[in-house]
């Protein structure tokens, strides 16, 4: 599950790495579900997903403005 959540992560960063926001926002909303199943599972903390989607977000909105 850990592999999981890391693995759906680092595909948001590299969209967002390759300049792409549509792409970048693709892979953030199939990140977001498998960030919140983990910490309802208790595998991070809710605050610890909250700050991922959070940064996430904020990297994408950047690149989607410049």
């Amino acid at each position: 599950m850990r592999s999981r959540l890391r693995t759906n992560i680092k595909g948001v960063i590299k969209a967002i790495q390759s300049g792409d926001p549509e792409a970048a926002r693709t892979a953030y909303q199939t990140a977001v579900p498998v960030i919140d199943s983990m910490a309802c599972k208790g595998l991070i903390h809710k605050n610890k997903a909250a700050r991922h989607k959070s940064r996430l977000n904020a990297q994408i909105r950047s690149l989607s403005a410049g």
